[in-house]
């Protein structure tokens, strides 16, 4: 074992804002759960059935989880970062031959009463292995080849997912790259990230063969301006063929990849379906919930749109449209801010780190946390499609907190400030 990682006794202790921050996210979590589900007139007690029960009981294992972590030599988990990745890949890959379909997506394997989802812990692996990759790999491996296997660790696992119909999952491995930036990426990728998107838009609101007629004239026009520059002309001809060959994979990801809900979900964002006691309706009754919030919100309990049960998944993936409407703007922005400050954190301390690695992971939980937030509240208010990831710390759910838990812990034992 590597023993390059100094002991946590030299450091200052571990960082107590960010504990409050995730004590503070917690409480609210199991509030809002507590809010969505409980219902006086039916009154079970202290059941197991309840999902304020259940929570409670995974955010009791979480603490457990939290003070594990905390009490490991931080050598080891920096060790053992590449033997994570290669057990969750693998259990990963095991739902295609033990998972439960939940949601159209097989990716939980079913333990008696309890259900557990493999990918929300490959997040973690992934941001440890990399962090191990770029610790180690920066001196044994050339630039070019560094960046090759850093975009295989995190499409190995997003493709796997991929495959189990769970887009969300898969897509918050992009994440990863604000990792990439930090440590060096050309700015040039985020240029072609934009263009993509474009392109995806573009080809989804019109089709393919508009598509290609604007690269072609594209294309005509560079051959005009470079057309003395065989060089250019080439690079521009290989653009050219890539993106063809995006496009096709667009239309073929649209039409053979995306579940129904899926497709009709983008179809209706880009305003080319509209179906409001369909594909809409989870849409329609969040902003419903949202803005009947007002800005001070209805009060805690007082949550009509809620209480009702109006809007699916309110504990879940919809978690935000609770808080929008009994705690309003004013506490939505609390929220938001309290969001903010631990990601702001996590950055900075990453920042001050003396050990590379606890730099590296840092910055790849950051981007999970961040993505997860942002997309949360985006399908909340019909900014991005909705495709189903949890709000971190907030959404009912056992493997998800456990994993931000683990996650978040891990870097608080890493760090060493």
């Amino acid at each position: 074992m590597s023993l390059s990682y100094k002991q946590h006794s030299a450091s200052k202790g571990f960082d107590g804002r960010l504990i409050l921050y995730y004590s503070l996210l917690v409480t609210i979590g199991w509030l809002t759960i507590f809010s969505t589900s409980y219902n006086p007139s039916a009154d079970l007690g202290f059941s197991f059935s309840l999902p304020y029960v259940r929570q409670l009981i995974w955010i009791g294992t979480s603490v457990i989880l939290a003070t594990v972590i905390l009490l490991l030599d931080a050598r080891i988990i920096q060790h053992y970062s590449y033997h994570l990745y290669l057990f969750c890949l693998l259990l990963v890959i095991s739902t295609f031959f033990l998972g439960s379909k939940i949601n159209g997506a097989t990716s939980w394997i079913r333990i008696g009463s309890f259900s557990i989802q493999p990918t929300e812990f490959m997040k973690l692996a992934t941001a440890m292995t990399l962090a191990k990759f770029f610790n180690e790999g920066k001196t044994t491996v050339e630039k070019r080849s560094m960046w090759l296997i850093a975009f295989g660790i995190i499409l190995t696992p997003a493709f796997i997912i991929l495959l189990q119909k769970d887009t969300g999952s898969a897509l918050v491995f992009l994440s990863f790259i604000v990792l990439f930036y930090r440590e060096g990426m050309t700015g040039i990728i985020f240029i072609f990230g934009a263009i993509a998107v474009f392109l995806f838009v573009f080809t989804l609101l019109t089709n393919e063969i508009y598509s290609l007629a604007l690269l072609t004239f594209i294309l005509v026009i560079a051959w005009i301006i470079d057309r003395k520059d065989k060089k250019k002309i080439i690079r521009n001809i290989i653009i050219y063929v890539v993106t063809i060959a995006f496009i096709a994979a667009v239309n073929i990801g649209y039409n053979k990849v995306l579940q129904p809900h899926q497709k009709q979900r983008i179809d209706t964002l880009l305003g080319k379906t509209s179906d409001p006691k369909g594909a809409d309706f989870n849409l329609i009754q969040s902003k419903i919930a949202i803005g009947s919030g007002g800005f001070f919100g209805k009060g805690y309990l007082n949550g009509t749109q809620t209480k009702l049960n109006f809007v699916p998944e309110q504990s879940t993936d919809f978690i935000f449209c609770a808080i929008g409407e009994e705690w309003g703007f004013m506490g939505s922005c609390a929220l938001g801010t309290l969001f903010l400050a631990l990601v702001i954190r996590i950055l900075r301390l990453s920042e001050k780190q003396r050990n590379p690695y606890a730099r590296y992971y840092g910055y790849g939980i950051a981007g999970i946390i961040a993505f997860h937030f942002f997309i949360n509240i985006g399908m909340t208010i019909g900014l991005v499609p909705i495709i189903g990831i949890p709000l971190p710390f907030i959404s009912y759910g056992g493997s998800s907190l456990w994993a931000f838990t683990a996650m978040l812990f891990v870097f608080i034992k890493l760090n060493d400030n």
